[in-house]
């Protein structure tokens, strides 16, 4: 375990005079399970857990995520001064961490975001990121933020066709790297900016690309608040949920 220097007060509503920690662990169940033991005990905003393995990975919908020794598996506890729309707030740490993960690997041109939460290197997932809040009653505790890279771990063989690995990356500077970016972000802001809707427009997967699900028609890009823009027969729908599928 080590600990990140002093800082003062972030755009996240961090306490001054409180330690951001880097918890390093071999085998778990969930680093984001951890995180969220760590920040119900008190670990400030900043505090980010890495794993060599995770025996209980879990994506969207509660989905497994298989998680061997070779790949980068964090988890960050944010506080947000205010209560945001997770759906937001994914997406926002989706690109950091695509923008991130660019300059780590050759290959940073394939490198895309799939709404609402993958990471994808060409069209195959490369990683993903689950945001889970915790409330005490109307009020915000604590998000932590699960994140997920391939790198040089096997792929099951019955996944092979829709995941990849990124390769060869020194894996703790990944993981610091991102976790410095996510302490600049301000994750307490309710709607995407134009800057980040533009950032976003660059690496979207799903731009003017077909789909069949959630609904069928034309991905557009992605609203401020998060949603899908879809171009169906009725016109542009937004949509807010579900698991996109191209035709």
């Amino acid at each position: 375990m080590g600990s990140a220097k002093r800082s003062s007060p972030g755009p996240l509503g961090g306490a001054a005079g409180t330690t951001p920690r880097h918890v390093f662990v071999g085998s778990v169940t969930s680093a984001l399970d951890l995180a969220h033991r760590l920040a119900d005990e008190g670990a400030p905003h900043g505090t980010l857990i890495v794993a060599e393995e995770q025996t209980a990975g879990r994506g969207q919908h509660g989905r497994v995520w298989h998680s061997p020794a070779g790949g980068l598996w964090m988890a960050f506890v944010a506080r947000p001064a205010t209560p945001s729309e997770l759906r937001v707030v994914s997406l926002r740490i989706g690109l950091a961490v695509a923008e991130t993960l660019a300059g780590f690997v050759p290959t940073a041109s394939d490198l895309g975001v799939k709404w609402p939460n993958d990471l994808l290197l060409g069209d195959r997932k490369v990683g993903g990121v689950l945001c889970e809040a915790r409330w005490r009653g109307d009020s915000l505790r604590w998000v932590a933020v699960g994140v997920g890279i391939n790198l040089t771990n096997r792929i099951p063989e019955e996944l092979a066709s829709e995941a990849v690995a990124a390769g060869n990356v020194h894996r703790e500077r990944l993981a610091l790297a991102i976790g410095a970016a996510l302490e600049g972000l301000h994750l307490a802001a309710p709607l995407l900016h134009a800057e980040e809707l533009e950032r976003l427009a660059r690496v979207d997967a799903l731009r003017d690309r077909a789909l069949v699900e959630p609904v069928a028609g034309m991905a557009r890009g992605i609203a401020a608040d998060g949603a899908l823009l879809v171009e169906t027969s009725r016109g542009i729908e937004a949509v807010r949920a579900g698991s996109p599928r191209l035709a």
